[in-house]
């Protein structure tokens, strides 16, 4: 590491995780093409229902929560009390990438606009190139809905990876 940066090799990788579909092809890309030896993955995950006023009580910023380690992330409990129920299939894709390229796994979870706590996470988390998924709408549905992809890759400060649903 030069002049106290960060080294070339110390790559963070972030995947934005919803558990939809298209959330778990984009971890398998990136897992199968973008992830080497050693890299940190950081699961992002933006939560926006209701019920967030307690969940915001358990820490001291208040929209987002501390960095979850992969052996609590696998907790169901300890995930609990961040209002997240995990999915095994992910569990295991995180599992599996953590131990055959040695990657340090970690999440983070944020409360509020997907579009805005994403490019938070990028900065927040220095994240070198982040991985979502695309939902596929159409051009109508995305003029009325807004997309979150969209957005991100006009927003973030780094590399934003689409992986395209079916």
């Amino acid at each position: 590491m030069a002049g106290g940066g960060r080294d070339d090799d110390d790559r963070r990788i972030g995947v934005a995780l919803d558990y939809s579909a298209s959330s778990k092809r984009a971890l398998d890309w990136a897992v199968s093409n973008l992830l080497r030896r050693g890299d940190t993955i950081v699961v992002v995950h933006v939560l926006h229902h209701g019920g967030e006023e307690a969940k915001h009580a358990l820490w001291d910023n208040k929209s987002e929560s501390p960095l979850i380690p992969l052996s609590e992330f696998r907790d169901p409990m300890a995930m609990q009390q961040y209002g997240v129920h995990c999915d095994a299939e992910v569990l295991d894709m995180l599992d599996t990438a953590a131990s055959q390229l040695e990657l340090t796994v970690v999440a983070k979870l944020y409360w509020g606009d997907a579009r805005e706590k994403l490019c938070d996470a990028v900065e927040e988390q220095k994240i070198d190139t982040l991985v979502m998924g695309s939902r596929g709408l159409g051009s109508i549905q995305r003029i009325l809905l807004g997309s979150v992809t969209n957005y991100v890759l006009s927003h973030a400060s780094c590399p934003v990876a689409v992986v395209k649903g079916n």
